[in-house]
């Protein structure tokens, strides 16, 4: 399945987190990750780091005009990296947890869970966007792990499409289901990322076996797998979220969107 058929919502993935979606002539970006390989030190206690692996396909100049960033969390770097900060002032607004507005000021706008914000489209209509769950770890991971959103777009002559950010819960996948089933686009971030340091190594994100049970939760007509690649903390890549898909029988749904 291609991103680029008449019957989809455009997205592309670039690695990481990042993918730019087109959505009512509007053109949001994720989880903003451009900086080449390199270490980042994390802020907890012993000599921990996040890995950057692979360099990011494309600069923020190569993406052309964007209208908003759905940052998912402004906390760690995989998801927002040193280039994708230096690029947050260039976006009209910048969509994200209430507690990283407060940290990020200027064009941030927090949205809390459930919580909506409306853009006009260029042809005068509006895309919607709203806040959705997400745990990043397993229960009680808040304090170390901090707050994480999700999002979902609608509008009323568009598909629905959906952001997991860093989710591994899929109690709040359930939570999102209920409410905006069948989704048509599903974004999820992937990688079954764990630290062997915190939790005990639980899931800080949803795997692909998990993945595929939100796809299936979600009714998703199509997914695309994000936060699956170039950072070393990833424990499952495409071979492992094919192979689940594969498992669950939902192979047609994989858009890859590369």
């Amino acid at each position: 399945m291609s991103s680029a058929t008449g019957e989809n919502i455009p997205v592309r993935v670039y690695g990481g987190p990042t993918a730019l979606i087109e959505y009512g002539g509007l053109r949001f970006v994720t989880d903003p990750t451009f900086d080449a390989p390199g270490e980042y030190p994390m802020p907890l206690p012993g000599d921990h780091k996040l890995v950057k692996t692979e360099p990011a396909p494309v600069s923020a100049a190569d993406l052309g005009r964007v209208d908003a960033v759905l940052l998912s969390h402004d906390g760690h770097d995989d998801n927002l990296d040193d280039a994708g900060r230096a690029f947050l002032p260039e976006v009209p607004v910048v969509f994200t947890t209430v507690s990283g507005a407060g940290r990020l000021g200027g064009n941030a706008q927090g949205l809390a869970f459930w919580e909506t914000a409306e853009l006009w489209r260029p042809d005068g209509g509006t895309v919607t966007v709203t806040g959705l769950p997400a745990r990043h770890g397993p229960e009680g991971c808040e304090p170390i792990t901090g707050d994480v959103v999700g999002f979902m777009l609608t509008s009323d002559d568009l598909p629905s499409v959906y952001v997991s950010g860093d989710n591994a819960s899929l109690d709040h996948v359930k939570e999102i289901a209920a409410k905006f089933a069948p989704v048509d686009t599903a974004v999820l971030f992937l990688g079954g990322a764990r630290m062997d340091f915190a939790f005990e190594g639980a899931l800080l994100t949803l795997d692909s076996a998990l993945g595929a049970e939100a796809a299936r939760i979600l009714g998703a007509r199509r997914v695309v797998p994000a936060h699956y690649d170039s950072w070393a903390h990833f424990k499952e890549g495409r071979k492992e979220i094919e192979a689940a898909f594969s498992e669950a029988d939902l192979t047609e749904r994989l858009d890859f969107a590369r």
